[in-house]
This record gives structure tokens, sequence and C-alpha cells, in this order.
């Protein structure tokens, strides 16, 4: 017998909803565009206590017209929402919450935010999901936090709602696409209503309305470093791993994670890497954001193809003249896409650099420090050893450690780093700061950034520890602490297996690899400054004035 309970129950309870809210906010619109200074009161209209809202704002581009007005709605008629951010980047992100409109979050990075987030936590203002990876929060977005309001930023739309986000696609996408097809509502800000798009890159089919903000929405340059301040012991560091990693390993494809010691990296390639013979071995394909640094090797041929999570300010010229190397629309411009090219650097790379503010013996990591939640964004995702990766590269191969005729290859993962930060603040400690943030803010599991199992390689200016090589977890400590300086960490380590190990080759110091300290300097550099780098783009980079010191 059919069960009379199934006959009477609705499958279209979600969609059912939208449409009356649709409707209602419909009132205010032409067509899908809503005017800006009705927005509070169709926000107030479209979201429901209690919602799912996923409020646009990596660590670039931030819907901040949007977050502007969230503010503004009043917590009696819209409370308790769980938001979902990647980044917590601007003061309102976490105002909502003051104001008692929003209650709970799940989200991956707060850098500029991190000391406030630390701060609520403590004082009970604010209910935490989880700190997650970019791919981890995109993936969940399709399975147990679907959104009910997704709120996003493009740089034009037309009147049925078509948008163009040009270079900075980034995780629109992906965001728009978890709403769109779950019956959820999906607003987009945009920086200008146009007639004709130069391209599509989300169908208005997908978008239920649009605003013209009063604004272009925030932008942040947050690849650009100015070679100026990268210093000789960076330079030695990049020098140590161009010989000692990537032609010791032949590395082809790699993501580079943000900082100077990268950067260092990406302008040595056209000079000291030139005059090791290494071009058109090594560093050919990438997963990076439009490095400005990395003008100079593109422009010397050392690179091939270029795929980006996010655009770059005054990257855009630049990119659009070079289409051999980016992935650029028939319009010339960018198309990122920040879940894409997480993945990519998960599955498609030889090698992932990054760096920390902390690691223990084991060679666990995290930028989660005391006061500080910060979180870590796509570091976990590049840093660690995908295992359903099946393709081989000779990088991959060269990771095994067995003859067995199973053994498999492993992704490199490196951890570049200074063996004490800024304020003489060693970054090899015994205990992590972030296992005590996790307890303080009650999180399930230390909010560890890249665990040690995964490191392959530690670089620091002491020389380089080759940790996938340890038989042991004792091993594993003493190579970590040989190169771990004058830290807690380093000052356990027994000099008297310092020659074992070397022989072993499980450290190695700069004269071992063929790098001469006193030839590690600045003049190195292919470009010593950002005016530098302008004249290697035959002008066609555009830095933004802070970055200007001509």
């Amino acid at each position: 017998m059919i069960n009379e309970a199934t006959e009477e129950r609705s499958w279209t309870t979600r969609r059912d909803k939208k449409a009356k809210k649709i409707l209602q906010a419909s009132q205010l619109a032409e067509d899908k565009i809503l005017p800006a200074e009705k927005m509070v009161e169709a926000l107030e209209m479209l979201i429901s206590p209690g919602d799912r809202v996923v409020l646009e704002g990596d660590n670039q581009k931030q819907a901040s017209f949007l977050s502007h007005v969230l503010t503004q709605l009043d917590p009696q008629k819209v409370n308790q929402l769980h938001m979902i951010m990647s980044s917590i980047s601007r003061p309102e992100h976490l105002d909502i919450f003051e104001y008692g409109i929003a209650e709970k979050i799940d989200f991956a990075y707060a850098g500029p935010q991190s000391l406030r987030v630390a701060q609520m936590l403590e004082d009970g203002k604010l209910k935490m999901g989880e700190i997650h990876t970019y791919l981890e929060l995109f993936g969940r977005l399709f399975i147990d936090l679907i959104p009910n309001v997704a709120l996003i930023a493009a740089d034009q739309a037309d009147v049925k709602g078509n948008l163009y986000t040009g270079a900075n696609t980034e995780e629109t996408p992906t965001i728009v696409e978890a709403a769109a097809f779950k019956d959820g509502i999906v607003i987009a800000q945009v920086n200008e209503l146009v007639d004709e798009l130069p391209r599509v890159d989300i169908p208005g089919s997908w978008i239920d309305f649009v605003v013209a903000a009063d604004k272009p929405y925030q932008l942040e340059p947050l690849f650009t470093r100015d070679p100026r301040h990268i210093t000789d012991l960076q330079v030695l560091m990049a020098m140590m791993t161009i010989r000692g990693v990537y032609e010791r390993h032949q590395v082809q494809s790699l993501n580079h994670g943000i900082g100077y010691n990268t950067a260092a990296i990406e302008l040595l390639l056209p000079t000291y890497g030139e005059s090791l013979g290494l071009k058109g071995k090594i560093c050919k394909h990438w997963a990076l954001n439009p490095h400005p640094t990395l003008i100079p090797a593109i422009e010397s041929g050392w690179v091939e193809s270029i795929h980006c999570f996010g655009g770059e300010v005054g990257m855009e010229q630049y990119v659009a003249a070079r289409p051999d190397v980016f992935f650029t629309g028939r319009d010339g411009s960018l198309r990122s896409n920040r879940a894409m090219s997480q993945v990519a650097g998960q599955y498609a790379v030889d090698l992932f650099v990054g760096s920390t503010l902390q690691m223990d013996r084991d060679g666990n990591s995290s930028t989660v420090t005391s006061g500080r939640l910060a979180g870590f964004g796509g570091a976990p995702n590049m840093g660690h050893d995908p295992r359903g990766r099946r393709h081989s590269t000779p990088a991959w191969l060269d990771m095994r450690t067995s003859n067995d005729e199973l053994a498999r290859g492993r992704k490199l993962v490196v951890q570049m780093v200074e063996t004490f930060q800024k304020g003489n603040e060693p970054v090899f400690v015994e205990s992590m700061d972030a296992v005590k943030v996790g307890l303080d803010a009650n999180l399930a599991t230390a909010p560890i950034m890249i665990y040690g199992d995964d490191v392959t390689h530690v670089v620091t200016e002491e020389g380089i520890a080759y940790l996938y090589k340890s038989d042991s977890v004792e091993e594993r400590r003493q190579a970590l602490s040989a190169v771990a300086g004058v830290t807690p960490i380093g000052l356990q380590h027994d000099t008297k297996q310092t020659a074992a190990l070397r022989n072993k080759g499980l450290i190695a110091f700069p004269e071992d690899l063929g790098v001469n300290r006193t030839e590690a300097k600045r003049s190195l550099l292919a470009a010593k400054s950002v005016e530098e780098i302008v004249d290697w783009s035959k002008g066609l980079y555009n830095p933004p004035a802070s970055f200007r010191s001509w």
C-alpha cells in the first residue's frame, strides 16, 4: 500500500520558499536589477533567520557593498545567520556578529581580522563551525553546508543578469552553483551595468538579482612583493632551494606561496638558474596568481603556462598580452578559478613551497598563534601529498624510497622558513600555540596548517632537511633540528650526528649543494625594485600606487 504520509509530502519546499521570497522582492526590482538604496529592504525580504549565507570574500576579491548592507539589517527581522566565508577580511564581516545578525561562522582564512576573531570567540560573541581549507569549504557547500543565500561580486552585468567577472573570477562560479542549483537565492553586486558583456562568465539563469554597487568591489594586491625588501639571507635560501630541491628532483610544475622567500626564487631563475643551465628543465608549469616577481622569468622564456587562483591588481594588461602563458578569454582578460586551481595545485603539480609561523619537532606547522586565529586558506590543499594521484613525473617518482614494485611517488611539500620571525620569535618550537588555541576555541582538532608527515623538505638559512629520506621518527627529528638554528628545537640537535646525517643525505648545508654563501647577494636578483619589474614587462605592469617609489 502507498503510505498516506508519502502522498502528502511536498518535494519542493526549498523551491516554494524561494519563489515566495523572489516574488516579494521583485516588487523592488526592474527586471533583475535592484536599486542600491533599496538593498536593506530587499535583503530583509530575501534572508530568513537561521539561513546559511555565503558571503563572497576570499583573500583578494570582496563583495564589499553587500557585506556593508548586511550590517544595516534589523536584527529583529534577520538573525542567527550561519555565515560561510572563505576569508574574514573586513570589519563588517564581524560587525554582523556584534549586532546580533549572525551567530555562527565557517571559514578558511582570517588574516586581517584574526585577532578580533580570537577575541570574539573568547567573549562568546561568535560560534565557530570549523576552520577549513578552501577546497574543503567549497566541497561542503554541495554536501552539508548548502547555502540558502549567496552574496557575490562581479565586474559587470546586463539586464538579464549575465555576469562578467573579468580577471577575478576566483571562487564566484563555485559559490553560485552551490546555491543556484539547490534553490538558494543568488544576489550579485557589480561595478557596472552594461548592454553587452565582453564575455559571459556566469549565465543570468543562475542569478536572481543584481545591484550596481556605489563603488567597485574591494580588491587587494595580495601577491605583490617589492624586491627592495628581499634580503641577502632570503637570496641564500632561494639559491639552496633551486639547487637542492628544484634541480635535484627535476621539478617542472609547482606552486609558490606568498612571501619574500619565494619571490626571491622567482627573481633568481633568469640569473642564478640561467647560470646553472636549468632553463627548460625546471619550473615550466605553475598554479599561481599572476605574481609580478615572476615577470622576469616569463620574459626570459622560463615559464610555459600559469593557471591562476585569482587576479592581481595591476597585472591585467600584462596578462592580456601574454595569452600563450596565462588562461585568458577572447577579450584578453584572465580567467581565474580558485577551486580548479586548487585542484591543479593539489593533483597536477610536482611541488608546493610555503612558509609558516611555527613548526614543531615533527614538522607540523601552523599560522594560528596565540591570540590570532588566522586560518590557513589553501595551504593545506597545496601542502599535502594527495594519495589519489596516479600520473608520474620525474620529481614525483624521485620521492620513492623503496624498491618495492608497488612503491608510489610523492608530491614534494617544502616548508621554507627563517629560523626566527620578526621580533626574534623562534619558528621552531616545542609546542605550537595552535594546540592551546584549539582547546580554548573548543575546536575538535588543533588547527594545524600542514601536518609533518606530509612535509618532504624543510629549508632554512642553515640548510635543507630531506625529511622524506628518514627511516625513523627520531632520525626525522634530528634532521629537522640540524637546520633549526639556535631555536628550542635546534638546540636539541646532537652535533655528533651531523656528519652521519650529511653522509646519508638527510641534511645538506650550502657548501654541500655547491652554493657559496658569499655570492648570496641581492645583486643576483633579476629585478631589484618594482620599477625594474615594470621595465621587464615593457610597461605593461601597472603597480598599485602603494608600490610606486619613483
